[in-house]
């Protein structure tokens, strides 16, 4: 069984983001991480390795810099890595990221292709869906467990839904969307560092995509356009009251509340 899992280098948002003028992250200029569902996801391949000798192949798309996150989930387990970097894919939206890496994908054999459900950099959960539909394959989103029938060539996945689930079965090939929640990610091996530090990362570019066009690829092929962005709004200090008893306490909050006209 082949498995392929999208992951994305993030930018660490303890340590602030920062904008290019037009309005796009600064990747270059941050701290950067795994992002949390794609580490679920990876973990759940490994997974799926143990239990059938699976091969794990981890595929990005970002600055060079990615191969950070490409080592690390080497250190974990996975097999390969393969980073698809170019200068024109700079910028793009979901669209143009999902036909990116569609397109980087159909050089790679896959039984099973894992991404998380969303990225913390954009909160869209749009990519992952997008690449199935790219690619004509079935997905299955918000993936809180997953399981294989090997023999049956089927994925089955308790699905998040509000305050309840669905249980899910599709045929491979096909396209999961991972939880963070989905479970505890293991931590990297001192053998496994080893590995990753010597390990050969698979580098492509524009050319090395298949059936793409250029009007669908980075910022110039992205129909979302950002008019504004902005650092957080930090919070003021706020008022600091000392009551004299607890009715006034409770007097000074209902006063407010109504002020705000919340009650």
């Amino acid at each position: 069984m082949k498995i392929v899992v999208c992951i994305k280098q993030v930018p660490d948002t303890k340590g602030g983001v920062k904008f290019n003028p037009d309005g796009t992250l600064d990747r270059g200029a941050m701290l950067a991480i795994m992002n949390p569902d794609d580490k679920a996801g990876l973990e759940a391949a490994l997974r799926l390795k143990d239990q059938y000798g699976a091969e794990v192949t981890v595929l990005t798309m970002g600055l060079p810099k990615a191969t950070d996150v490409l080592r690390e989930a080497i250190a974990m387990g996975a097999d390969k890595g393969v980073l698809v970097t170019d200068r024109v894919l700079g910028g793009a939206d979901t669209w143009a990221t999902s036909t990116t890496i569609a397109g980087a994908l159909r050089n790679l054999e896959y039984d099973l292709i894992i991404t998380g459900r969303q990225a913390i950099d954009g909160d869209t959960a749009q990519v992952g869906p997008q690449i199935a539909e790219h690619l004509g394959l079935p997905v299955i989103s918000y993936a809180q467990e997953i399981s294989v029938d090997e023999a049956a060539k089927t994925v089955t996945v308790k699905r998040q839904y509000d305050d309840r689930y669905h249980m899910v079965e599709a045929k491979m090939p096909c396209l999961v969307t991972a939880l963070a929640e989905l479970n505890d990610p293991r931590y990297m091996t001192p053998g496994g560092i080893f590995d990753a530090c010597a390990a050969e990362i698979t580098t492509w570019g524009r050319a090395d995509l298949k059936d793409v066009e250029d009007g669908n690829l980075g910022l110039a092929g992205s129909p979302t356009k950002i008019a504004k962005a902005s650092d957080k709004v930090r919070k003021g200090a706020g008022e600091k009251v000392t009551p004299d008893s607890p009715e006034d306490a409770v007097s000074y909050i209902v006063g407010k509340l109504n002020e705000k006209h919340a009650i």
